[in-house]
């Protein structure tokens, strides 16, 4: 396996200013940044601690892949007996989920902080070793500033170690400043990280991922709330040269329902998926980092053959009927059956209100090559950066670039429709059949809209895409409508009935407004 195994959790220890009164002596007893990060060994322990906080329970472990990153239009979080939470839209500063987010962020970022201003010292390892290890902690340290400002705004910007509990009075950096920032640590970080072809699969960070992501930075730059829109041509720049690599050759998978097979399998696709978060175990020793992809955000199951799950989000009506009745991709990614033990039971199309009792089918027990199967835990992968989402935003920027479609914008969006549509599987019949043509800016930017969802469903990026639209509020609204027409009375309007512009950001959690007095709360909460 290609990947960190055991992670340490790092003790760093700081001498006390008060001992250092009484003691004139480097200590030998604990380890501390300037005696610990020496050789090669001592850092990729230090790196795994930065990439450890993703599989943190309220990050991608559970919180935030079933609870956090699915609230918007494609579906709802199906459970009559929650009605309070983020993802029912109704939750104060207080809550716990909120805070772990935060608090796992700003862990990521400060254990990136400690290995990086410790690389200088590590006099025993080779430059571009330190190089590469350099690169990946800047991105990460990036990555979770990305994360912070899409949820909360402007957020402190620290980029040193905090080594000290009176460090904590810090201000609030404008949105602006954070994604100065940003660019400038994921621009460095990819001059410095390896090629994805050299290092051969998605759960480290390579230099195509850092490129995927510095598009999906200027994306976000170039929309609100901050409307830049000369980052839309970097947007651009960046995607296409991930297209262009021959080196990595990447390319879509065939088949869509492989991508992900191959994440339930712990199989790597290096071309489809570029990024990943990497999850593996059962339980059953003490060599696990288990997520719930599957077992949450799955499809319901008690039987332990299949794999049990819970079913918690279902999919809307909206999604299901964005899709053309050919779409391959529909099927696959809103489960058309039910389990009744190892027994799979059709699901209808009518009347409109059983459309909404469907559960994500992206994720499948049923394909997990590990067992036993724990009943909570699954070695499922979760996709943070597929080929096809380069290629969709590509399209966007490329539209936005040049008011309007190229070619090239054309090729891209296409090249994603094809695979949905089986045109790039062996002897497909009519390759060009679903092709789009002779649109303008609005019209190809409306297919983007849609063609994101239909691709990218419950992937944890559709929520911030309608933000960065402009287009969240009115888009929720109109599904509480879409509910009152189809399923009058059921429980699916709590989701969806108390979204307002506050929603556009999380509220500083209560916890950090206590222990940082510098910091001012987001608006209307």
């Amino acid at each position: 396996m290609k990947r960190f195994t055991c992670l340490l959790l790092l003790t760093v220890g700081l001498a006390l200013t008060a001992c250092n009164k009484v003691l004139d002596t480097t200590p030998t007893d604990f380890l501390s940044p300037v005696t610990y990060y020496k050789t090669e060994k001592q850092l990729n322990f230090a790196l795994a601690a930065v990439y450890d906080v993703m599989g943190d329970a309220g990050f991608y472990k559970q919180i935030y892949t079933a609870r956090m990153g699915n609230e918007a239009d494609e579906g709802f979080y199906a459970r009559n007996t929650v009605v309070a939470g983020v993802q029912v839209y109704n939750f104060s500063p207080t809550d716990n989920d909120v805070q772990n987010l935060w608090k796992s962020l700003y862990d990521g970022i400060n254990r990136a902080n400690v290995l990086l201003a410790s690389i200088p010292s590590a006099t025993e390892v080779a430059d571009d070793i330190k190089n590469v290890i350099k690169g990946e902690a800047l991105f990460l340290r990036a990555y979770y500033y990305f994360l912070l400002v899409q949820h909360w705004g402007g957020v402190p910007l620290i980029t040193q170690p905090t080594t000290s509990a009176n460090e904590t009075a810090v201000a609030r950096s404008s949105i602006r400043d954070v994604y100065a920032q940003i660019l400038t640590d994921m621009e460095e970080a990819e001059t410095l990280v390896l090629p994805a072809g050299t290092v051969g699969h998605g759960g480290r960070i390579n230099k195509s991922a850092v490129r995927g992501l510095l598009a999906r930075v200027c994306l976000f730059m170039a929309g609100e709330p901050l409307r830049d829109i000369s980052k839309y041509e970097m947007a651009r720049t960046w995607a296409k040269k991930i297209m262009d690599d021959a080196a990595s050759a990447h390319a879509l998978n065939p088949d869509y329902s492989q991508v992900f097979i191959n994440y339930a399998q712990d199989k790597y696709d290096i071309k489809e998926s570029i990024w990943e978060v990497e999850f593996w175990g059962n339980n059953t020793n003490a060599y696990n980092e288990t997520g719930c992809v599957g077992a949450w955000n799955g499809i319901q199951s008690t039987d332990q053959t299949i794999g049990v799950a819970y079913g918690f989000i279902n999919a809307t009506s909206k999604l299901f009927n964005s899709y053309a009745a050919a779409d391959l991709r529909r099927d696959w990614a809103i489960a058309p059956f039910s389990y009744s033990g190892t027994t799979k039971v059709m699901k209808a199309n009518t009347p409109a209100s059983a459309l909404w009792t469907r559960n994500i089918g992206k994720f499948r027990r049923e394909y997990e090559l590990l067992t036993p199967k724990s009943n909570n835990a699954t070695p499922q992968n979760m996709p943070l950066l597929r080929y096809a989402d380069v290629l969709l935003m590509f399209a966007e920027a490329d539209n936005e670039v040049n008011h309007g479609p190229t070619q090239e914008a054309y090729n891209a969006i296409n090249l994603v429709r094809k695979r949905a549509f089986g045109k790039l599987l062996p002897n497909a019949p009519n390759p060009n059949e679903y092709d789009l043509s002779g649109m303008d800016h609005e019209s190809f930017f409306q297919e983007i809209i849609k063609e994101r969802s239909r691709e990218l469903c419950f992937e944890l990026l559709r929520k911030q895409d309608l933000i960065r639209w402009g287009i969240f509020v009115p888009t929720m609204k109109g599904i509480e409508n879409l509910i009152a027409l189809e399923a009058s009375g059921q429980y699916y309007a709590l989701t969806f009935r108390n979204v307002s512009d506050k929603h556009l950001l999380f509220p500083i959690p209560a916890r950090e407004m206590a222990l940082n007095k510098s910091l001012v709360q987001n608006n209307n909460w």
